[in-house]
């Protein structure tokens, strides 16, 4: 009888352990330090007025391909915007001048990303350029607000603060 509950214990033991293993695995696996190895890169420069909850080491992304990772977020004391410094594989270094970077959000309530926009220029960025087009994170409160407030435009019942076309006589009909 106690072998058969030794065998027991240890089994039931081996099978917590394994279920452990796979959570840190996962965990590994879906943050952004493990899906990304980074050798030689060079960096560029982005000016946003607002990055929402984008964090460092997030990825860089073009066409949904991840080339890079944001390397430091520093606030800018004379324009009050924030300067995303990101490093991008040297694989990648074929990212035209005049590309723009934007901030996505994975999903509808996931992590915040950098997507760079490819532009059309012949000439390519290098180390230390920066960004002209940037477009901000866009945030899911302001959206839902402006949801809220602005609805479905709805009319007083009174007739008062119509609008000029509202009051204006239907034009005639061109019927014989």
């Amino acid at each position: 009888m106690t072998q058969q509950r030794r065998t027991h214990q240890i089994g039931t033991g081996l099978f917590i352990v394994l279920g452990f293993a796979a959570l840190a695995y996962l965990a590994t696996q879906t943050t952004s330090v493990a899906n990304f190895s980074q050798g030689d890169s060079y960096a560029l420069k982005a000016r946003f007025t607002n990055i929402g909850q984008l964090k460092m080491r997030a990825p860089v992304k073009l066409a949904g391909v991840r080339v890079g990772s944001v390397e430091s977020i520093t606030l800018d004391p004379a324009k009050l915007d924030a300067i995303v410094r990101i490093s991008i594989d040297k694989h990648y270094a074929e990212i035209p001048d005049d590309s723009a970077a934007a901030i996505f959000t994975s999903g509808l309530l996931g992590d915040q990303y950098v997507g760079i926009q490819p532009g059309g220029s012949p000439d390519m960025m290098k180390d230390g350029d920066e960004f002209v087009l940037t477009q901000s994170s866009m945030q899911l409160e302001d959206l839902i607000g402006k949801f809220l407030v602005s609805g479905s435009p709805q009319k007083p019942a009174n007739g008062q603060g119509a609008s000029a076309e509202d009051k204006a006589e239907p034009a005639p009909s061109s019927k014989p």
